[in-house]
């Protein structure tokens, strides 16, 4: 029995296309890269490329175009938000000709330093990432080196980058301008880390409500729980427990709150009737929760819109632009977890 040699077809190269299209390798290379040629000629190298099974050589092209129609999603952990983004992020750039690579850090320094080296090494043609201020001094190098750089959720001020934020403490002051109007003078506010400008930005959206509406700031009701669910849960607990509990809660973001909501359902607190409870973040479990929870939605759509178009023209052939803010305005869900406070 002899063994059989199994032979590897040679790949189809941009010459065989050219030769089979009837035109020169010239054209197929402007066809390639996008540039403008003829409707005949265009339409003719696109049947042999399938015809051919040609591939290109993207490593190749990148070293002679500095490009690898790779971006890079930098993120602290694949939760709903996040999730969202790169799913939109990645159907949006897919019809750019890119696509997404995304690296989860867990909010660690060491391994946020590896997803750089990662992106780095890969020569991805930029990175899309939610600043985080202990990760400020990491990053300056890349970007002084070359690397771009979009953030979102999170600024990281003087930092050369684009930005693409929504308009955080806009949509939480209508958020609890919407509680105020209902009558509610005690209305607490469970916020995230205040070293992140998101935290501050929907913190200060719920100061700026309460002095619209005259209404003076109880410290006892403001409350730090980190972005964590256990802590929205343990906070919650601790504000119910006060002499003076609160008629609302503010809830800064989805995990918070799904803790809060948690407590109050263990101890048999009942939504609105005992407490309105409103949240940043609409995520699925608050349409189908009874009651439903009233939400800020973030435009995850719009962000990814915007992210792209600065993508695509920060990497288009006249890409030395200024540094961009977008910032995007996010609507506001109203469901049956407020009540008008009975006096």
């Amino acid at each position: 029995m002899t063994d059989q040699v199994i032979t590897r077809a040679r790949p189809a190269t941009i010459i065989d296309v050219a030769r089979a299209a009837g035109v020169a390798v010239g054209t197929v290379s402007r066809y390639l890269n996008g540039q403008p040629i003829r409707g005949g000629n265009r339409d003719r190298i696109a049947q042999v490329i399938d015809e051919l099974g040609y591939r290109r050589n993207s490593a190749a092209a990148s070293m002679k175009t500095n490009t690898t129609h790779i971006v890079g999603l930098l993120v602290p952990a694949v939760g709903e938000f996040h999730a969202a983004l790169l799913d939109r992020l990645t159907r949006r750039m897919r019809q750019t000709g890119r696509a997404v690579l995304c690296y989860c850090h867990d909010t660690e320094p060491t391994s946020f330093m590896e997803g750089l080296e990662f992106f780095a090494g890969h020569r991805v043609d930029a990175v899309v990432m939610d600043g985080n201020e202990d990760l400020r001094q990491r990053l300056a190098p890349y970007i002084a080196e070359g690397m771009l750089v979009v953030l979102y959720d999170n600024d990281l001020p003087e930092l050369s980058a684009d930005r693409v934020f929504v308009e955080n403490r806009r949509a939480s002051k209508r958020l609890v301008d919407h509680v105020l109007d209902l009558g509610h003078e005690r209305v607490a506010i469970i916020h995230g880390n205040l070293r992140d400008s998101v935290a501050r930005d929907r913190l200060e959206g719920y100061r700026d409500a309460l002095k619209a509406h005259g209404v003076p700031e109880h410290p006892e009701l403001v409350v730090d729980a980190g972005w964590n669910e256990y802590r929205g849960y343990t906070c919650m607990g601790d504000l119910m427990a006060l002499p003076n509990p609160p008629t609302a809660v503010f809830g800064a973001n989805y995990n918070m709150s799904i803790g809060a909501l948690r407590w109050l359902r263990e101890h048999d607190v009942s939504i609105p009737e005992d407490i309105s409870l409103v949240s940043f973040d609409d995520v699925p479990a608050f349409s189908v929760h009874s009651p439903g929870i009233t939400a800020v939605g973030q435009p995850v759509d719009k962000m990814a819109e915007a992210i792209v178009s600065i993508l695509t023209e920060r990497l288009g052939p006249n890409g030395a632009l200024g540094k961009r803010t977008m910032r995007i305005d996010a609507e506001i869900t109203l469901r049956g977890s407020t009540r008008r406070l009975r006096r």
